[in-house]
């Protein structure tokens, strides 16, 4: 039995899959570039943009997007538990090649949640809104894919 309103586990099924299938899809224009076919890569950026606004659509609506401290707490909480639970749960439980792509996971997921840790000390601290990182306001940040 679920501890969450249907409609919420709803919702959060339908976020999943559509940011899921996203995801698939900017992997599918990745693979596009490296087959020599940009305006099919171009499509799959597109498909991606309009599966992330309706995964927006559906976090927003099962009462998952709360703003400043409480979105900050709750990326927090689920970058440890990636890193300290499902991870290592599922390195042990495969072989050695898919351990190394698992591992090479979590260590992007510690980056991540020192990012986090470190948004959240400078929400904390601001008046206002935060700071954004030097590369990201000089824009020499990687970014998303153009769409």
């Amino acid at each position: 039995m679920s501890r969450i309103p249907r409609f919420q586990e709803h919702l959060k099924t339908g976020f999943t899959a559509e940011a899921a299938s996203a995801a698939r899809c900017r992997a599918f224009a990745v693979q596009a570039e490296r087959d020599g076919l940009p305006n099919l890569a171009k499509n799959w950026l597109r498909m991606a943009a309009e599966k992330d606004k309706l995964a927006i659509q559906l976090l927003d609506a099962s009462e998952q997007v709360r703003g400043m401290d409480a979105d900050l707490g709750t990326a927090i909480a689920e970058e440890r538990y990636e890193n300290d639970v499902l991870y290592p749960k599922m390195v042990r439980d495969v072989d050695q090649d898919t351990a190394d792509v698992l591992l090479k996971v979590v260590n992007a997921q510690k980056e991540h949640l020192r990012q986090l840790e470190s948004l959240r000390v400078s929400l904390n601290a601001a008046q206002g809104d935060v700071q954004l990182p030097a590369e990201v306001d000089r824009g020499t940040a990687p970014s998303a894919p153009a769409s």
